[in-house]
């Protein structure tokens, strides 16, 4: 069975930094596309970065050079590295894994079959 498990969410302030890690098994990362998504309070989930399952990489523009997205495949970990946090990016944080469309990796939520319990993140200003 697929699972994956996320964790490494916490408060911080504005400007600091955290990582997510996104533990996971029951599949192999070349067969598959993995991503973060987030869910704000009253707002739609919304794919923050993903890697496809050829490696290559897509970051949501309003975290573009402050998020960075990395997998460790030989270990079936994924991690995302958030510095410079603002208040916006207070959301509830899940990695998710998608094969159909995994050379892609799809923006919409609705593409990904497989999600994990999801990681609070609380940036306070």
């Amino acid at each position: 069975d697929v699972q994956l498990q996320a964790s490494g969410g916490g408060l911080v302030q504005a400007g600091g930094s955290l990582r997510l890690s996104c533990a996971a098994s029951g599949f192999r990362f070349d067969d598959y596309a993995i991503g973060w998504f987030r869910q704000a309070p009253g707002k739609e989930r919304e794919r923050v970065a993903c890697i496809s399952d050829d490696g290559s990489t897509y970051v949501t523009d309003s975290v573009k050079g402050r998020f960075t997205i990395s997998s460790e495949n030989a270990n079936n970990m994924m991690y995302l590295q958030m510095n410079n946090l603002k208040p916006e990016d207070t959301a509830v944080y899940y990695c998710a894994t998608d094969r159909t469309y995994a050379a892609y990796c799809a923006v919409v939520p609705v593409a990904y079959k497989h999600w994990g319990q999801g990681t609070l993140v609380t940036v306070s200003s």
